[in-house]
Order: C-alpha cells, then structure tokens, then sequence
C-alpha cells in the first residue's frame, strides 16, 4: 500500500505550462466555411507539464517544490494561482518578454476539435540558466528526489540537464527523467528514466513494438546512460529495465479511455512518490501503472489522488470482499463503484430484506440486472428488517441473506445497510439505474430524485404474483430464529 508521507519533498524540474480547454456542443457546420461552429459553454483551466507532476505530488500527499519558467503575462498569473490553491510550492524563474507556455484545446463534447500552443522554444539565456541553478542548489537540501519533467520548451538546455543531475547525485537525491530529446545521452547519471515507446525507439534508433525489440532498445539506451528505464507502452501497459535484472512487464488497467492527456505526469508522480516511499520497484511500478488507468478515464489534464490509488490498489489484491456476488462494506463498495465506472459499465441498484428467497426475488433481480452492466443490491440489516417486518423477523440473519443474493448469477454485489431506508447508500453509490418493483409508484421509490438529479435513471420491473415471504412464514409456520 502507498503510504502518506507529508515529509516527502519531491523536487520537480521542467516545463509547466498552462492547459486551458474551451468546451461547447457542435451542431451545425459554419455557412462561411466548412468548418463546426462551436457553441461555448465553459472554460477549465489546469496545470499543465511539470506543473501538472507537482499538482499530482500534492494529491499524493507530497510537498512538492517546482522549479519552471513563468511568463510576465496572464497565463502566468493564472498558471501561478491553479499550483498555489493544489498545494504546490513554486520557486518560479520569472522571464520577461517570453511567453508562459500555453496550450488551448478546443473541445465539442468528448471530441477535441484543435489545440492551439502558445510557447517560445527557444533555448533560455545563460543567465536564466544561472537562476535555475541557483534554485535548484538551494531546494535539493530539503529533496527526497529530483523529477526533470522535459517538455523541450527551451528550459532544460545541456547546460541545465548536466548540473541538475550532477547536483542530486552528489548529495545523493535520486534522480527521474520524463525525456524529450531524442539524443538520451544528456540524461546520463539519471537513476530512472520514463520515455514511451515512441521515444525510446528514436533514442536507440530501434523499433520497439514487441517485448523483444523494446528489450533491445533498452539495453541500448542502458549502456549509453548508466539509467534504469520506466518504459509506458500504451495498450501493452509498461515494463521496467535496469542493467544485470529480469524486465518487468506490467498489462495496461486502463479499460476505458477518455483522454490520455496527463497520463504521464501522472505515472511521473506516482513512481517517484513511491520511491521515496521506499517501496520496491515492481510496487511503485504498479501504483504508477494503476495511475495511469485512472487518469486515462477522466476528461482533460487530470490528476489522482491517494484515496483513488488506494481503492484502485485494493481492486486488484483479489481479497474476497471484491469477488463478483461478495459482502462488501460502503466504502469498499464505493471504491468498486468508481472503479466500474471508469470501465464504462453502468451500474444498477437494488434493494429489500430478500428473507426467504423465492421466485419473486429471482425475477426482480434478473429483471434489474438487464437494466445495467453490474447489479448492487442493498440488503436490509436485521434490526432494520425488525423494524419493518415486526419482531419475528428476519427469518434468516443478515450474513446468511447475503450469501444467498451474491450465489445469484446476475448479483454482482451486495451491501448490508443499517437504516430503514437505502438513502445513505443511494447517495454513497449514485447509481446509473435504480431499479424497483412495479408495485412502486414514482414517490415511493426512495433515492430517485438524487439518483435523477445526477443524470441516472429510475426503472420499474414486473412482479410475479402470488409470491410473498409472508405468506410463505404464514402457511409453513416458521418460528422466528433465536440466536
């Protein structure tokens, strides 16, 4: 499990930049030229680059400390205030007359239309090269690690690169390149660095699309810089190099893909913050790899925070809790809630006492289930059943009834509530579809004005007459259970 550590100052190096993405809905083509008008409905502003790998330090729990180029313009006012509310220290190189870095994307729906870059890539002067120096020697004495996030904006020049990696290595900071350049050499003395495929078949002049051309590559790459390699392979999820050892090769968590913009700082950020955790490699990789599915699922320049990686981390132990038709507490389901819902399946709700099981139970559930991707079914918990059924009931207790339900086929989950009524764990969940009985009018059916108000559905299946778990106790004569 990653850890909290609040002490750990992660220096991040690089080029932050502005994201700005300008959103509206696209429904006709402009009469003056062959291109979609957009109609505007808002703009989102975030940290973009280097800025971006701090921002998720901080929501790791980190203290991070970025050291970038900032503009004497609005973007930089604006980019300066995104990183000071996400709990970002800055010791920004303030550059007049060069533009803060920018890009806009223009966005109709989920589809992006353009981008526009606004940027001066030019390499900066010796005597910012002296600034950033001088911040960079004055921060690493609080530093756990160096992250160079190389966005090749002109701000990492050769000069820039060597004396960082110089400075962490004799003060023992480990050192964690995201690349840019196609000439890796300047990178030498890194302890890791985190290039994507594309990149590292342009560094070692190799292609690199099956495991063993990217092995190839990477021994390549490792003899000429001394650096272990963090290689992101896309769909074919990421592997780990270093000199003498077996690679490591992890599958991609990512099922449904949103956006990909941020999904490397993101990995950035997690696996340095796992290193100075002290976790072993193959575990900060794996968090890292988990980031990287998170991020994919969210619209714009996203970041994760440790509750996410956390629930993400717990999804893949296997633990019984998490096994289709299992016991899960509210938390736990949450956290599979989220999780499912970054796979893009829709998620259905359910509840009742479920006591003696009958047919009307079986054709209520399947019903539900051919409304949704997945089935959560709320069961009430014995002094709850007491309370509504009377005092001789539940028939069966609570674990008993829950077994019962996750043996179901079409039960995904199950979760206990103690109330008389599932609102707190409708509201906990907010699933895509809640299901009921017909016999339910419209206001009655408790949970539908929130579940509709984020956007979910409310459906009713039919009952099979004839079927009631009263009537059952009543000409069977059940005595209530006495513990």
């Amino acid at each position: 499990m990653l850890l909290n550590h609040p002490e750990a100052s992660i220096v991040v190096l690089g080029e932050a930049m502005l994201d700005i993405f300008v959103s509206g809905e696209v429904d006709r083509i402009s009469p003056e030229a062959p291109v979609p008008v957009l109609r505007h409905r808002r703009d989102n502003l975030a940290p973009g680059g280097a800025g971006n790998v701090a921002c998720n330090v901080a929501q790791l729990g980190g203290a991070p400390i970025l050291i970038s180029l900032v503009g004497d313009d609005s973007e930089g006012a604006s980019l300066m205030a995104l990183l000071g509310a996400a709990g970002v220290t800055t010791e920004p190189v303030l550059t007049r007359g060069r533009v803060t870095t920018s890009k806009t994307r223009v966005m109709g729906g989920s589809h992006h239309l353009m981008r526009i870059d606004r940027e001066d890539s030019s390499p900066i002067s010796e005597a910012v090269e002296d600034e950033v120096l001088a911040r960079l020697r004055a921060a690493l004495p609080r530093a756990r690690a160096l992250a160079i996030s190389d966005y090749g904006k002109g701000m990492l020049t050769d000069r820039v690169l060597v004396g960082a990696i110089a400075m962490a290595r004799a003060r023992g900071v480990p050192v964690i390149v995201d690349p840019k350049r196609r000439d890796f050499s300047l990178y030498a003395g890194a302890h890791v660095i985190k290039p994507n495929r594309a990149e590292l078949a342009a560094a070692s002049g190799l292609h690199c699309h099956s495991d063993e051309e990217v092995i190839r590559a990477a021994e390549t790459v490792i003899r000429q810089t001394g650096a272990a390699l963090l290689v992101t392979r896309a769909e074919k999820g990421m592997s780990y190099f270093s000199s003498g050892a077996v690679p490591i090769h992890m599958p991609t968590h990512a099922k449904l893909v949103f956006d990909v913009s941020g999904a490397g700082d993101a990995v950035m950020a997690t696996f340095a913050y796992g290193l100075v955790g002290s976790l072993p490699i193959e575990q900060a990789m794996r968090l890292a790899n988990l980031a990287a599915g998170i991020v994919v699922s969210k619209p714009g320049t996203a970041t994760i925070t440790l509750d996410e990686l956390r629930a993400e981390a717990a999804l893949h132990e296997e633990s019984a809790a998490f096994r289709k038709g299992g016991l899960a507490s509210i938390e736990e389901a949450r956290a599979i809630r989220e999780h499912w819902r970054r796979q893009g399946l829709s998620v259905g709700f359910t509840n009742g006492c479920f006591d003696l099981f009958h047919p009307g139970h079986v054709a209520i559930l399947r019903g539900a289930a051919r409304l949704c991707d997945r089935l959560v079914v709320g069961l009430n918990a014995d002094e709850s059943v007491a309370r509504l059924k009377g005092p001789t009931r539940p028939v069966q207790r609570a674990a008993a009834r829950a077994a019962v339900l996750g043996a179901i086929e079409c039960v995904d989950l199950v979760v206990i509530f103690d109330d008389d009524t599932p609102f707190d764990l409708i509201n906990a969940l907010m699933p895509d579809v809640l299901i009921k009985g017909a016999d339910y009018a419209d206001d009655q059916i408790v949970g539908a004005d929130v579940v509709r108000a984020a956007g979910g559905r409310v459906e009713r299946v039919k009952l099979v007459e004839g079927q009631s778990t009263s009537e059952l106790i009543r000409r069977a004569n059940v005595a209530p259970v006495v513990d």
